[in-house]
């Protein structure tokens, strides 16, 4: 997809960090966005911002964890736009600390149905369709570094529900491929980009999944992985780079290509039958 004047884009997970930068890019690129969130005063907030510099936006809140409003949201596009033409899958939860055996069902409830299940909701109920149109479309489900790489072990649920995006999205673009010339699809893997993921994470966690400030060693966690977002790339250089891909048809979208090393790491050592280890980022990419 080249030409992007007029077209409708739907992003969930819209109101700041990855999914507002990918909106910005879209709106300037002369898109329709249609922008979901759960958090409706962050939705309210984007939305007007957006309007004031003149972007063409629709808000829908919307839990992805539940088909019934992912269906919604899909209905609302049409009713407002009439047709949709790429759909960003990028609802996300951060990072747990959770010891895999001890995680409560409820956190992985949230991770996975959030990151996994959310992204088949949205595939349910947009991707027919993008197919039924007869246009050019595109899906851009958004994963992880996290997705292609394993070793942490504060992160293993998080991991989890990345690892399964990469696979869900590799199986959709095969599938796309058999039945369609004019719908891709790309898988987005991120390092840091700057977001306020972790302050969504205490404000939207279920009540049996513990805040990171109950422990020292979350709240370790946590202060770390706020540097470095802090410091990372902007989500509009992000959503810039997406806007890119889905030009070139690029299925794997890597923010920082530094860091491909690390999952050639990861390839190296399935191949050679060692124990996973999370190597240390490329030089530089910390910075």
């Amino acid at each position: 997809m080249r030409d992007f004047e007029g077209r409708v884009a739907v992003v969930t997970g819209a109101a700041s960090g990855i999914g507002l930068g990918m909106v910005e890019a879209f709106a300037e690129a002369g898109m329709k966005v249609v922008l979901s969130d759960v958090r409706a005063d962050a939705l309210e907030a984007s939305t007007r911002t957006l309007r004031d510099r003149g972007a063409t936006v629709e808000p829908v809140v919307t839990d992805v964890r539940d088909p019934e409003a992912v269906q919604q949201l899909a209905d609302r596009t049409l009713e407002v736009f009439g047709a949709v033409h790429v759909l960003c899958n990028n609802a996300g939860v951060a990072s747990s600390n959770s010891l895999v055996w001890e995680a409560p069902l409820e956190e992985w409830d949230w991770h996975l149905g959030t990151m996994v299940m959310g992204t088949v909701h949205g595939l349910r109920s947009f991707v027919p369709i993008l197919l039924e149109q007869g246009e050019e479309g595109h899906v851009v489900n958004t994963a992880s570094m996290g997705g292609l790489i394993t070793g942490s072990h504060s992160e293993a649920v998080y991991m989890t529900a990345k690892h399964g995006v990469v696979a869900l999205s590799e199986g959709l673009q095969d599938q796309l491929a058999s039945v369609s010339d004019k719908v891709k699809c790309s898988v987005l893997c991120p390092a840091f980009v700057t977001s306020d993921v972790f302050d969504n994470y205490e404000s939207l966690r279920p009540e049996n999944v513990k805040s990171h400030q109950a422990t020292e060693a979350g709240r370790q966690m946590v202060a770390g992985m706020k540097h470095f977002l802090g410091t990372g790339m902007p989500a509009r250089e992000a959503g810039e780079i997406v806007l890119q891909a889905i030009r070139e048809e690029r299925f794997y979208i890597l923010t920082h290509p530094e860091w491909a090393s690390m999952v050639e790491g990861r390839m190296r050592g399935i191949l050679d039958g060692t124990d996973p280890q999370r190597p240390p980022p490329p030089l530089g990419a910390m910075d």
